[in-house]
């Protein structure tokens, strides 16, 4: 059997052949209905996921399940069309896999974006949110298991600056340029696929949480597991349970998505074309 780093040695090298000899130091992962951003690249090589070596394929709604590379503004960037759940069936180590690729391919940075459910009162669906920090309270860690002899990260890493206060900072200053309001504000994570009940949105609400979701906190472990300064930003799609009389519907969160597209996809874009070098 072979070990995983054989594995991501595998993944990284088809990639690569692929790729060229360019590195990408920017990576985007686009959550549920944001996907749209990835065509805004330029030059773009887009390679379905269900082709590279060792990699999950994307089965939830809104997810492409595309790896695209490609410049934007002068910028040379990767962006996963899609990503994958543990509601998918997949183990947390599986989400782990493909950052540990993006990280063995060049990347420094890496920009998590997802559609979230909404626990401030003071604010709406459609906002966006720069994640300050995240709860998770399952058990299970996305670096469970064996060390890789310091294979990529440290048995034991720090995370009190997992999404990296200088670019929270930056995410603001371009978000007050495009007269964007945008939140800060706790994301907590549950693993879903089920929506939260109201008394676990009241639970998470007493805890400090300001936005709920499915995804994103395995991968930003990870990324500080292996360095990465990690920049977080959700789409608010809906109000939580119990919050409203509405029930939630998973297609208001992709029809919320698909309102903001445009605004997102502009913010994105200045976010991306100025980032700090």
């Amino acid at each position: 059997m072979m070990t995983e780093r054989e594995q991501l040695e595998e993944s990284v090298a088809y990639l690569s052949e692929i790729f060229g000899t360019q590195v990408a130091d920017i990576a985007l992962i686009l959550g549920s209905g944001l996907g749209q951003f990835g065509e805004e690249l330029s030059e773009t090589i887009a390679i379905p996921y269900k082709e590279i070596p060792y990699f999950p394929v994307s089965t939830a709604p809104g997810h492409t399940g595309k790896l695209l590379t490609g410049d934007l503004g002068g910028r040379h960037i990767i962006c996963m069309q899609g990503r994958f759940h543990h509601y998918e069936g997949y183990s947390m180590q599986t989400i782990a896999y493909p950052i540990k690729v993006l990280k063995l391919l060049g990347v420094k940075y890496l920009i998590l974006t997802n559609a979230a459910g909404c626990l401030n009162e003071k604010w709406q669906p459609g906002d966006l949110m720069v994640i300050s920090d995240h709860i998770k309270l399952q058990a299970e860690s996305p670096l469970t298991g064996q060390q890789q002899d310091g294979l990529l990260g440290p048995r034991f890493f720090d995370m009190s600056n997992a999404y990296d206060a200088e670019l929270r900072k930056y995410a603001r200053e371009i978000a007050s340029r495009q007269h964007i309001a945008i939140k800060e504000g706790v994301y907590q994570y549950f693993t879903g696929p089920n929506f939260e009940t109201p008394a676990e949105i009241r639970a998470a609400r007493l805890l400090g949480a300001d936005a709920v979701g499915m995804s994103t906190v395995p991968e930003a472990i990870t990324a500080a597991y292996l360095g990465l300064r990690t920049l977080g930003l959700s789409c608010l799609t809906n109000m939580g349970a119990g919050m409203t009389k509405k029930a939630i519907d998973g297609n208001d969160v992709l029809e919320t998505s698909m309102k903001v597209k445009d605004t997102f996809t502009a913010y994105m874009k200045q976010l991306v074309t100025e980032w700090p070098r």
